[in-house]
């Protein structure tokens, strides 16, 4: 099978897998909030971003670092494997373990400290999936990550159907979050195993190869957490939790779009790599027009979509008490699409061994960014968060490319994100002027509509299609 028709298939079973998670994940999104209510999906919400915090300061990168790592030629793969699982696991239990202690000098209710404490084991299980995840991105096996985020999400609905017959407790919500993590990680660890042994190793001249190639990403990682969760933390503090639970309920709907985006340029990544650490300018050119398009096609129509129809898709992935968050999702909406043209570039950086060029982008826009959440948030609550967060997304994304760029010898054609931008906003044309149907309805309509005009204006080819489709050379 040609390359292209691998990495075609490979995105589709994924989009496939995230399909589904996707639809799972707003299920269960929908059960919490009609059944905890705005107040106590506040405290889930200020739980998981406290986590969700300590969380991205131990990520290390090691996602784009273990795909980046296992594509170059310096390391023995099953030695390198196992070092990045040692690598991950002793990081993440020394952070994580501080979480049920710091989240004590917090004003938060007790329910909130005692579910940071549930939860902090299902971090661990979300950090071990990092390695994991790089590993597959490498082998271009990433359908076996969808399937194990599908059979998490799938025991997440599962149990909150029960324990909502039930009439569980909060805390009995939390350790259900906790158990269909667990379960995504154990998948995931077991599956390896037909690959590369999981098993950690401590050999400290892969550590030291790890650490460098990940130090530069990881401090950038720490300022990028500021303006990634910081606004939530500083809204917890500032305003009742009823408007966090209101406003996580629209960043939630926002988490699960940008997910895309990294799982496309995740799996662009060992590919960018490979051209570039062997000095192939036509494939690497190829590859990166390929990450470029193929990020926007996504990125643009649901940042359309997204901002068009927020009120409706409140309504309905959260019920009526949410649907205030309709603003700020609209607002959100926009930096779903920084978000996507930003990670183009971000992950290009760790291809071509830049991330020490870009760091001082990450703080210099989370100290620009915290200084707006002190200020605008405190006045205008979840709204002054919701735009200090696009400010921090499309500041990241122009630097990242204005610095990236400078290093590439390759230059982007245009023509296809022009057709995307046109047949998107023929899109958000028509869904505002059709009739206020059923949100799934009109959804398929204006993707169906989207798809139609790509292969009108040729932003997809017939050829390309018949690649993907392709079963054989």
């Amino acid at each position: 099978m040609s390359t292209t028709r691998k990495i075609a298939h490979n995105t589709a079973i994924q989009i496939g897998g995230k399909a589904i998670s996707t639809l799972l994940g707003l299920a269960a999104i929908g059960m919490m909030t009609r059944y905890l209510g705005t107040e106590q999906f506040g405290w889930y919400v200020a739980a998981i971003s406290f986590l969700q915090f300590i969380g991205i300061i131990i990520d290390f990168g090691l996602i784009p670092v273990t795909a980046q790592m296992m594509s170059e030629p310096a390391f023995d793969k099953k030695i390198l494997f196992q070092n990045l699982l040692g690598f991950r696991f002793i990081s993440a239990i020394i952070f994580l373990g501080i979480a049920p202690l710091l989240i004590l000098l917090f004003p938060y209710p007790i329910e909130v400290k005692m579910a940071v404490a549930i939860m902090t084991i299902s971090f661990l299980g979300i950090a071990m999936n990092q390695v994991f995840t790089g590993f597959y991105q490498y082998t271009l096996k990433m359908h076996i990550q969808a399937l194990g985020e599908v059979l998490g999400r799938a025991v997440l609905v599962g149990g909150l159907w029960l324990l909502i017959a039930q009439r569980a407790s909060f805390l009995s919500v939390m350790m259900l979050v906790t158990i269909s993590t667990l379960v995504y990680t154990a998948y995931m660890w077991f599956a390896s195993a037909r690959f590369e042994k999981s098993q950690f190793r401590f050999d400290w001249p892969v550590y030291k190869a790890i650490f460098h190639k990940s130090w530069p990403i990881a401090i950038s990682i720490i300022f990028n957490v500021i303006y990634l969760k910081g606004d939530i933390i500083l809204l917890s503090l500032f305003r009742d939790l009823s408007e966090v639970g209101i406003y996580g309920a629209a960043y939630r709907v926002i988490d699960i779009l940008t997910q895309t985006a990294m799982l496309l340029m995740g799996l662009m990544l060992p590919l960018l790599t490979y051209a570039w650490s062997r000095s192939n300018t036509a494939l690497f050119k190829k590859r990166y027009q390929q990450s470029f398009d193929a990020m926007m096609m996504f990125g643009i129509p649901v940042t359309v979509g997204t901002a068009v129809l927020a009120k409706p898709i409140m309504s309905f992935v959260a019920g009526p008490d949410f649907a205030s968050a309709a603003p700020a999702l609209a607002i959100l909406a926009l930096a779903v699409g920084a978000v996507y043209f930003g990670g183009v570039y971000g992950h290009l950086a760790v291809a071509i061994n830049k991330q020490k060029s870009t760091m001082w982008i990450y703080i210099s826009g989370a100290l620009l960014t915290l200084v707006g959440y002190l200020i605008f948030i405190p006045r205008f609550g979840m709204l002054g968060a919701a735009w200090m967060s696009v400010f921090s997304e499309v500041y990241a994304g122009v630097l990242l490319t204005l610095v990236v760029r400078r290093h590439l010898q390759s230059h982007l054609s245009l023509l296809t994100f022009s057709k995307i931008c046109i047949s998107a906003m023929v899109m958000g044309l028509l869904l505002t002027i059709l009739p206020p149907w059923p949100v799934l309805l009109t959804v398929c309509i204006g993707a169906g509509v989207y798809a139609a005009l790509l292969l009108i204006t040729g932003a997809i080819s017939k050829q390309t299609l018949r690649d993907v489709l392709a079963r054989s050379e």
